[in-house]
């Protein structure tokens, strides 16, 4: 997931090098919105995975 967040970021510098305001726009909500599920998926794995040791 982080791998998508970082091509739609990418996507977005891109586009906004060229000028496409819109489609950088878009793009880098995508890759804003990948990241926080990255990360909140990140810290649920492993707090959850810390406990199953125990």
């Amino acid at each position: 997931m982080l791998h998508y967040a970082v091509v739609f970021f990418v996507i977005a510098l891109i586009a906004a090098l060229f000028g496409f305001g819109g489609i950088a726009a878009g793009a880098a909500g995508i890759a804003k919105i990948l990241f926080v599920v990255f990360i909140i998926l990140a810290i649920a794995s492993f707090l959850f995975g810390r406990n199953r040791g125990l």
